[in-house]
């Protein structure tokens, strides 16, 4: 063949390829894009629990022994706990992540130390937070334990069960008392007793609890509150 006549048909052959449908390199169905540019729909019949990690173990057993299959439950960090001015920022930003995902939030936090920060930001967020100025006065009851206070009880360090069994690093070390000991007069000088409040009857735990006051230096008195307000609040949901 002559080599004007070669060189004339590959010309042909490449402007041919230059004009042919590019070949797909992945396979999809009509399905496969519907999903794709489907907004996702919210969780019908479900409330989401966005929760302190402290109180998982506890929101947990409530639920189980209350049937409640129709909570979910996400948890923030527990050591949030020592920052509250962290933790409307922390729930917000929780909020925000899933609200398009459900009908219904719940947050299982109560005031916590924002100072009603916490409250007024759920409501902007549309959504509902725990009755009370904290866990403490939720699990003994709020009626019960503003009552306790308006009868003088103002000098009393509270631990629940999870508090007791992470004494050392949500109190003993964040206070520097592992370091610095003769800082207990300073930080517990003010306090005259430590009252456990127990969510289930441990032995173990009550005797823990015992040697947290006594490495405190304070009286010692328990209160098995049970789960209190929290688990009619998770029921009425």
């Amino acid at each position: 063949m002559p080599e004007a006549k070669r060189k004339g048909r590959a010309a042909r052959l490449k402007q041919r390829a230059a004009r042919a449908p590019a070949i797909p390199t992945t396979f999809s169905s009509p399905q496969d894009a519907e999903n794709r540019t489907r907004k996702k729909e919210p969780k019908k019949g479900r409330v989401l629990l966005i929760a302190c990690g402290a109180l998982a173990r506890e929101i947990l057993a409530i639920t189980q022994l209350n049937q409640l299959a129709h909570l979910d439950l996400t948890c923030l960090p527990a050591k949030l706990h020592l920052y509250p001015d962290q933790i409307v920022t922390a729930v917000e930003s929780a909020v925000r992540e899933h609200q398009s995902e459900y009908e219904d939030i719940f947050v299982v936090y109560a005031d916590c130390g924002t100072g009603g920060r916490l409250a007024v930001k759920c409501a902007e967020l549309g959504v509902k937070i725990v009755a009370g100025p904290h866990c403490y006065s939720f699990f003994e009851g709020n009626d019960a334990f503003a009552g306790r206070t308006q009868d003088g009880e103002i000098t009393a360090f509270y631990l629940t069960d999870f508090l007791v069994k992470q004494f050392d690093a949500f109190v003993w070390q964040p206070m520097g008392l592992d370091r610095h000991p003769e800082l207990r007069d300073d930080l517990f000088g003010h306090y005259t007793k430590l009252v456990y409040q127990s969510q289930i009857k441990d032995p173990a735990l009550l005797a823990k609890a015992k040697d947290c006051a006594a490495r405190l230096g304070l009286t010692f008195e328990h209160r098995h509150t049970g789960y209190g307000d929290l688990e009619k609040t998770l029921r009425d949901l």
